[in-house]
């Protein structure tokens, strides 16, 4: 087994979550989502995210707006939904029992062997 598949499926397990977090901060650019992921080690690629992104607009969790330029074509900016806000919500708690039940498992004494 590599751990390299590993890494790469948990990875892309939480990448839902890392990308309504950005989001949820204020409109968010898709170049400078991919940036952010990228710099925290999420090693995304644009072929990642923008069928991510359009999975969560079809889903109603996020809308975007187009925004000229100064540097080139319009760009699409992503804001959550009311929906999308209850889901990342959902989610923030979902995360903090995953992240409480994996140290409760690593920091636990070893079984103690039958006698």
């Amino acid at each position: 087994m590599k751990l390299e598949n590993t890494q790469v499926q948990m990875r892309k397990g939480i990448l839902e979550f890392c990308i309504l977090e950005i989001i949820a901060r204020g409109e968010s650019y898709a170049s400078d989502m991919l940036e952010e992921l990228t710099s925290a080690r999420m090693i995304v690629v644009e072929g990642t995210l923008y069928p991510l992104l359009t999975r969560l607009k079809n889903a109603a969790l996020l809308d975007y707006v187009w925004k000229e330029s100064t540097s080139g074509p319009p760009r699409k900016y992503y804001t959550l939904t009311d929906a999308g806000r209850q889901f990342l919500g959902e989610l923030r708690d979902t995360w903090e029992e995953m992240a409480t039940s994996v140290g409760i498992i690593r920091h636990s004494a070893p079984p103690k062997p039958a006698v």
